[in-house]
């Protein structure tokens, strides 16, 4: 397994890091313990959460993800072998995160909360990198709008970027936070980050955790270049596009367990006017050069220069040990040229 620095730091991280946010919802306590023990034999030493997972969220189960992983941790002695990521939530109406059942922000006080309950679920002292899920500020996120960013008002209680990165450097110096990361960011929000890091406010941001997919290249129009330049490297999630490039929920198929056949509206962001044929062109491209598509599209992702690790979920291990053979995939020069072939007639159909 490849390893890659995480940001401007010296840890290391596997180049692909196990996802988690189906465990405690689609995958039981026992699958995961087999997707976590499967993952480490090959290699893999990062593994991702989040206060919000198992998804869909919900107050019932919010938090179970957590809770397994430190049980696993626990059973296995292991955590010093593991580079464990986690998030705190951004602006939200769900009030079922934080004490007092109030809408969450990024502001000090519950950003203090959020972590003291997040090291209490994962039975450890301190997360290697602590992500800001998504911004406090009102921006378009997972495909929710048809256009990236609709240029809305800022909202009047936005909590300033410098009082969020100031408290994740008090988490720092008090050793329960290694690095601060970045999740679903805009280049000015990350650039604005790095520049409170430059005043002195808080932690230089190592690395931003976006959408990144044959389906998707958003990142590169101009994230690519902020993660390669400043070294905030990506950790590409959704690179299969929550399976919809497999071509397994083409002509209206619905799969007996799938996440989007269970969850109706979890999928609308790979449901667009021009997600389908795009998708047929990515299939088609894998069947003209016989190989897999799913390794074939994760093999793209894994080898941008501004990728630092592909996070991979599944909930079948089928799934998972073949989505983990992308990292020995050879994507060849005739592969890349027809993929973009294919991207350039059907661009980003599912930003």
């Amino acid at each position: 397994m490849e390893m890659r620095k995480l940001g401007r730091t010296d840890l290391e991280v596997s180049s692909l890091c196990l996802g988690t946010m189906t465990w405690g919802e689609q995958n039981t306590k026992a699958e995961a313990y087999e997707q976590l023990d499967y993952a480490v034999d090959q290699g893999i030493n990062f593994i991702d959460a989040a206060e919000l997972y198992p998804v869909p969220s919900r107050a019932a189960t919010q938090g179970r993800t957590e809770e397994i992983i430190g049980d696993w941790m626990q059973d296995r002695g292991n955590r010093s072998d593991v580079i464990l990521a986690t998030k705190v939530i951004g602006r939200s109406m769900s009030n079922w995160f934080r004490d007092g059942e109030i809408e969450p922000r990024l502001n000090r006080a519950q950003i203090f909360e959020a972590v003291d309950k997040s090291l209490k679920r994962l039975k450890t002292d301190y997360i290697d990198l602590y992500q800001i899920h998504w911004p406090d500020r009102k921006v378009s996120q997972f495909g929710a709008n048809p256009i990236i960013y609709a240029h809305p008002e800022p909202a009047d209680d936005e909590t300033p970027i410098a009082e969020t990165i100031a408290a994740m450097d008090e988490l720092v110096k008090a050793g329960k936070v290694r690095h601060v990361g970045l999740s679903n960011e805009t280049g000015w929000g990350t650039m604005n980050y790095l520049n409170e890091a430059v005043k002195g406010t808080g932690p230089r941001v190592v690395s931003i955790q976006n959408a990144y997919s044959l389906l998707n290249r958003t990142f590169e129009i101009n994230l690519a270049e902020i993660a390669m330049r400043e070294q905030v490297g990506l950790l590409a999630y959704s690179s299969l596009g929550q399976g919809t490039i497999t071509g397994k929920y083409l002509d209206g198929k619905q799969p007996e367990g799938a996440r989007m056949t269970l969850f109706k509206n979890f999928g609308a962001r790979y449901h667009t006017l021009g997600a389908e044929p795009a998708i047929r062109g990515y299939l088609k491209v894998a069947e003209d050069f016989g190989v897999d598509v799913a390794q074939m599209a994760l093999a793209f992702v894994h080898t941008r220069g501004f990728t630092t690790s592909v996070i991979l979920g599944a909930t079948k291990m089928e799934q998972l040990k073949n989505d983990i053979a992308c990292h020995d995939f050879v994507l060849t020069a005739e592969m890349e040229e027809a993929i973009n072939n294919v991207h350039r007639v059907h661009s980003n159909p599912c930003p």
